[in-house]
């Protein structure tokens, strides 16, 4: 992965900026997949959706997605 995060359950997108949010999303499905890992979690904030637009759109369009919804328990607004 480009970004050098580590991967685990969940990313908190929030130091990433807007416009590297689908690179990153992507790409980390795909290293998360490549660990083992069956589900992850993206903290892409509550403000006016834009993250969360962009995870979303990447999510649907990623091949080793099977499903994603929106985490109840997350105040921080997650996905």
């Amino acid at each position: 992965m480009n970004h050098r995060v580590p991967i685990e359950d969940t990313l908190d997108l929030h130091t990433f900026l807007s416009r590297d949010v689908p690179s990153v999303v992507q790409e980390y499905v795909t290293e998360a997949y490549a660990r083992g890992l069956t589900e992850v979690r993206f903290v892409h904030g509550r403000g006016i959706g834009v993250q969360r637009r962009a995870v979303r759109v990447v999510l649907e369009r990623h091949p080793l997605v099977v499903k994603f919804w929106d985490s109840p328990e997350s105040r921080l607004g997650a996905t």
